[in-house]
């Protein structure tokens, strides 16, 4: 659609409006106290002058009334009429001729053909010569009506005074007004000026901060001043605490890019080497099996290891996790009763104590995690296992402990990183990502996860809301 000459879209033309949107948000907001202000300052003006004006009008008929009275008064009396200074007076006859004037309207007629014609037939005339701009001094206010004489004439009497005093006072007035409302207008602009300046000075700082984070310096935050509480600061908090989330996200990114390319490493060079060694030379049948074997074994560690990596992954996010009520003690025996064979076949027993309750909690993740728990135990402890869980006042408690040798005690400040082991051999079975996931676990459920030695073996506590 071809829009017409000055759109840009329909119904909103190009100048005006685009201009103040291109301005800094500090001057638009000064244009605005400004326009505001104008139509404050003057209707305020308007309303003082038409106050004064009213008052001086009401003053000055008053006073024409009293002077025009004095004419009719004199006129019917026969007497010479008088007035006071800066008064006039016409005495006309029904066709408009002057029969008697006042030296100063002698030679001019105060009225036109139409008002003599009204006033002959018994209309008041009510007028004003001349304007309050530009200056004049022969402005006068008239008034005029029929007199009917003694001697049985009929005339019209014009009775006339100066507005000088009237309109120079209102001129002083529009002055006077006209000063104090360019003053008050600047005062308010400036005010206004500095208020918003004030009040944007954070965002510029926020921007030029950004501008820094934009570069990729770490640890960068906005200065926020941690003395206020208004929007601005609010906003501050809320930008840093996302800075503070991007940066974790893009910790754990990192974290698992590095984790995956060191763990991979060695599954696929030892890939690379099986299957270099079984096309170097012509192998038997059985040694062709044996090198497959070799190999899904290495298939089935990469496999595990993707798979444990991603749920940590998505253990990052409270998205990923779907809490529902479940019974305590059929959570516990699900994890547990995977291991019961084992630990039979290790002359090895497995003990569970539960608490009855129903939590509110993720089972699809914290079924494994206690799982992990417990092959954990039977891989490298000894004696019997033993499972704790009880619920109390929204918080759930799960204890595997067992009856070996414990932790090694440089192990136990680093048990939950990832790819950590208390054998330094990476030949262990294991990825070194068990303890890890529990943590993940725990965390996702708003919980920790800790490991210690007690008398009789080691022990993994898991403390989380339900």
């Amino acid at each position: 659609m071809t829009l017409p000459v000055g759109e840009d879209e329909p119904g909103r033309r190009l100048g005006g409006p685009r201009f103040l949107h291109r301005l800094p948000i500090v001057l638009r907001l000064v244009i605005a106290v400004a326009a505001v202000m104008s139509l404050v300052l003057g209707g305020a003006a308007a309303l003082v002058y038409w106050r004064v004006e009213s008052a001086l009008d009401q003053q000055l008929d008053a006073d024409l009334a009293t002077y025009h009275h004095s004419l009719v008064r004199n006129l019917r009396a026969g007497h010479s009429p008088s007035g006071p200074d800066g008064s006039a007076y016409q005495v006309l006859d029904t066709r408009g001729n002057v029969i008697e004037a006042s030296a100063l309207v002698r030679k001019e007629h105060l009225l036109t053909a139409g008002e003599i014609t009204a006033a002959a037939d018994g209309t008041t005339i009510h007028r004003d010569i001349g304007g309050l701009l530009p200056l004049d001094p022969h402005t006068l206010r008239l008034k005029a009506n029929r007199v009917r004489l003694p001697d049985h004439r009929t005339v019209i009497a014009v009775a006339a005074l100066r507005r000088g005093h009237r309109d120079e006072a209102l001129r002083e007035l529009l002055a006077q007004l006209a000063l104090a409302d360019g003053l008050t207008l600047l005062a308010a602009s400036y005010v206004g000026y500095r208020t918003a300046r004030a009040a944007l000075d954070p965002v510029e700082r926020y921007r030029h901060r950004a501008a820094t984070l934009a570069d990729a310096a770490p640890r960068v935050r906005l200065p926020v001043p941690g003395d206020r509480n208004d929007e601005l600061t609010r906003l501050g908090h809320t930008l840093n605490q996302m800075l503070d989330r991007l940066e974790s996200a893009a910790a754990r990114e990192r974290r698992f890019l590095a984790d995956a390319s060191h763990e991979l490493r060695t599954p696929l060079s030892l890939l690379r080497a099986e299957l270099d060694v079984a096309l170097h030379r012509p192998r038997t049948a059985d040694e062709l099996t044996e090198t497959l074997r070799s190999v899904d074994t290495e298939v089935q560690r990469l496999i595990d290891l993707s798979n444990a990596l991603l749920d940590i992954e998505d253990l990052g996010s409270t998205q990923h996790l779907t809490r529902a009520p479940v019974d305590l003690a059929d959570l516990v025996g699900t994890a547990v009763s995977p291991h019961l064979r084992a630990a039979e076949g290790e002359n090895r027993s497995i003990t569970v104590d539960v608490t009855p309750a129903t939590v509110n909690v993720d089972a699809r993740w914290l079924r494994p995690a206690l799982g992990n728990l417990i092959s954990n135990a039977l891989r490298h402890g000894h004696g019997s296992i033993h499972v704790t869980a009880v619920a109390r006042d929204g918080r759930l408690h799960l204890t595997v402990t067992d009856e070996g040798p414990g932790f090694p005690p440089d192990f136990l400040p680093r048990a939950f990183d990832r790819f950590t082991r208390a054998e330094a051999s990476r030949t262990t079975k294991g990825s070194g990502l068990g303890l890890a996931f529990v943590a993940a676990v725990a965390t996702s459920h708003g919980g920790t996860a800790h490991a210690e030695n007690t008398e009789c073996g080691a022990a993994v506590i898991l403390d989380i809301s339900c």
